[in-house]
């Protein structure tokens, strides 16, 4: 191989190591670049997040609150259905009482 034979090979060799390199570049930043676009879009879609984020913890607060509410409520009622169950409880010794009281009336009359 002559010193032209050598310097063409080389040439070669070298124009498609650039070619090679050039269009690896060119894969690389067609799918990895991000467009104007696209930018506007992401930047949709963090101001989208943020409010659905923002709605999230408006409705944990309410249902954080409206549960607290309702758990006074239950304690609240629990609390007359065991003074009610008390005053069934007298009101039917009571009765009771009346029933003995009348029947011994009965029996002694």
């Amino acid at each position: 191989m002559n010193r032209t034979e050598f310097v063409v090979a080389t040439a070669i060799i070298l124009l498609v190591a650039f070619a090679m390199g050039w269009f690896t570049h060119w894969l690389l930043h067609r799918f990895t670049r991000v467009q104007g676009g696209d930018m506007a879009e992401m930047d949709k879609l963090a101001q989208s997040l943020h409010e659905a984020e923002e709605l999230r913890d408006q409705a944990l607060a309410y249902l954080e609150q409206r549960e607290a509410e309702l758990m006074n409520h239950i304690s609240q009622t629990e609390a007359e259905l065991k003074a009610a169950m008390e005053g069934l409880r007298e009101a039917r010794h009571e009765a009771e009482e009346m029933r003995a009281y009348i029947e011994r009336m009965h029996a002694n009359g």
